[in-house]
């Protein structure tokens, strides 16, 4: 039996498309895709994340902890409030999975993790917990949901549903809505546009909805989430990243603290063995198909292969990040294998689009 979000009731009442996502009843699209991912461009719209997992890490030695468990540097986090993407690797090398963590007090952090994830991430958790020692509490949020609400109009429609609230600036905290219950706001998101990911008590999730559908925010499903992260050149789990792949062959070497004397799982590994492979941006120059995941690219220095290709509402053309070898330049010409045909490409950096802005030729 799949597995429901509290607002799946809500969807249902729209007309959505319900598929099976990894488990998850969720909401395809509610008509359109296309006018959907330019609702988030153009105006604001909001995603039911709900099927995500929020995991708090609390307690003496939280800090540490996270300090071992994960890529990037959570000594980065000061105010409460901010937040931090890592990679969370096994010992070698590979990305078990990407999070954001957030630092809610000096002995309290909350991840949010891939839905398709969980089971895996809060295993790996537990046993580095254990093997270290070390005494904070993993606490899975399953009583949360978490709505996205993203677009150069995002934050103006938040503020519009909540009234009486104040719109925090540098530092994003927890507050107390009498008819919400307690909210987070971060200023994060999946989409390349401003806006806020809200997490909330579950049984709040639906009158939260309503009011945001009531502002005119426009519901949007994965569909329209897949094509908006791709434009923004958002990596997936499980397409441009997975347990075989490092956060340097992912194009997430960014997301990597190698410069510090701070140790952490997979260190060693990404030390060991330099990057391999670069992860770049494709647009497809010539009519006649459309780029996807797992096709070939044929290249001056090699063969590569796309890990996520979409048709792009935004650019009116079909993109896709790709791996390909070391020494390939932005501005090259490739050739894609889709079908029998080998159709001319452009190797860009991504992203492609950010902030309604096209930013690729």
């Amino acid at each position: 039996m799949l597995k429901t979000t509290p607002l799946n009731a809500a969807h249902r009442s729209l007309g959505a498309r319900m598929v099976d996502f990894g488990g998850w009843d969720m909401p395809v699209n509610y008509g359109s895709q296309i006018e959907e991912h330019h609702a988030v461009r153009r105006d604001a719209g909001m995603f039911d994340v709900s099927h995500m997992l929020a995991i708090d890490v609390h307690g003496d030695g939280a800090r540490a902890f996270l300090r071992r468990t994960l890529a990037n540097n959570v000594d980065k986090l000061r105010e409460p409030g901010s937040a931090l993407y890592s990679c969370m690797l096994n010992h070698a090398g590979g990305v078990i999975d990407d999070l954001i963590v957030y630092l809610l007090s000096e002995e309290r952090f909350r991840l949010v993790v891939n839905a398709g994830r969980t089971g895996e991430d809060l295993a790996w958790l537990e046993s580095i917990r254990e093997r270290l020692g070390v005494a904070p509490e993993l606490l899975p949020r399953h009583d949360l949901a978490m709505i996205a609400v993203q677009g150069p109009l995002a934050r103006a429609r938040v503020w519009q549903t909540l009234p009486g609230t104040r719109a925090p600036t540098a530092a994003m905290r927890s507050f107390h809505s009498a008819q919400l219950g307690e909210l987070m706001l971060a200023r994060t998101g999946y989409t390349g546009e401003d806006g806020f990911e809200l997490m909330l008590p579950a049984g709040r999730a639906p009158l939260l909805w309503q009011r945001l559908l009531d502002c005119g925010v426009k519901p949007c499903g994965l569909g329209a989430r897949d094509t908006l992260r791709l434009e923004a050149g958002m990596n997936l789990w499980g397409q441009d990243m997975d347990e075989s792949v490092s956060p340097p062959d992912a194009g997430l070497a960014w997301s990597v603290d190698l410069a510090s004397a701070r140790d952490f799982v997979g260190k060693a590994a990404l030390l060991a063995h330099p990057q391999q492979w670069q992860l770049l941006g494709l647009v497809l120059t010539e009519q006649g198909g459309v780029l996807r995941g797992q096709q070939k690219v044929l290249t001056p220095e090699g063969e590569g292969e796309i890990t996520s290709g979409t048709f792009s509402p935004t650019l009116e053309r079909s993109i896709a990040l790709a791996r390909l070898p070391m020494g390939v330049e932005t501005g090259a010409p490739v050739q894609v294998a889709v079908r029998d045909k080998q159709l001319a490409a452009k190797v860009v950096k991504p992203p492609f689009v950010r902030n309604g802005r096209i930013l690729v030729n």
